[in-house]
């Protein structure tokens, strides 16, 4: 797994290591040339890569009205260019292999953007049309590209908003059985009354990423309880 600065990936390590898993971890920035190719070189050195996750994105801070055309390069290099360097680094060994992964994260925001951090939505948005274009220059390969798009996660962060806003709401509980529906009902609404962790992401990628989901390729899976049709 990639972290940016040594140690930041150590305690996920130990915990896929203690579970009886093989783990390791390589360093660097990936949203240069260079440093793409430096930590795709780290990881070499672990093994053979044949499932590339493209996880990595944010935005940069845009909003309409600013002129800054500048932070709307950044955030296309962040979201889009820099899952694009890996990629390309990561293909002609999954070719020679004749099997391979490759997965982009998105988001649903794509398909509901709001007025904030246009960058992001906009370069995100992108996503779903790289990976059917990459699908097709993959075909016959036994190589597969896919898009997993979260909505809102119940990450801790996440978790301390909703605990807070729930709070100001006069309610209280654990996670699973109240504040998680009441998020769902009252903050972010979707068609399963329940927020995903990201756990439940995930698994959905470590499906996409198996050999059971051979015949999936080109495809926007989106995970987020249906929040589009929600309103």
């Amino acid at each position: 797994m990639h972290g940016w600065k040594p140690g930041q990936c150590d305690a996920v390590v130990s915990a896929i290591e203690a579970a009886g898993g093989v783990a390791g971890a390589v360093v660097g920035d990936v949203t240069t040339t260079d440093g793409a190719a430096s930590v795709f070189d780290e990881a070499c050195q672990l093994g053979v890569v044949s499932v590339l996750v493209n996880n990595y994105g944010t935005p940069v801070g845009t909003k309409w009205g600013s002129g800054d055309g500048d932070r709307w390069h950044d955030a296309w290099e962040r979201n889009v260019v820099q899952a694009s360097r890996l990629t390309d680094l990561a293909v002609p060994a999954m070719r020679e292999l004749g099997w391979g992964r490759i997965v982009f994260l998105g988001t649903v925001g794509t398909m509901m953007p709001g007025t904030r951090n246009p960058d992001y939505y906009g370069a995100k948005a992108a996503l779903p049309a790289i990976v059917r274009s990459l699908a097709k220059e993959l075909s016959g390969s036994g190589i597969t590209a896919n898009l997993v798009s979260p909505g809102i996660i119940a990450t801790a962060e996440m978790r301390e908003v909703v605990e807070r806003q729930a709070a100001k709401a006069g309610v209280s509980g654990d996670w699973d059985d109240v504040l998680s529906p009441w998020a769902a009902a009252k903050l972010f609404p979707n068609l399963v009354g329940r927020v995903p962790d990201p756990r439940d992401i995930a698994n959905l990628v470590a499906y996409v990423v198996s050999e059971a989901a051979w015949p999936i390729t080109g495809t926007d899976l989106r995970i987020d309880g249906g929040a589009p049709d929600a309103d």
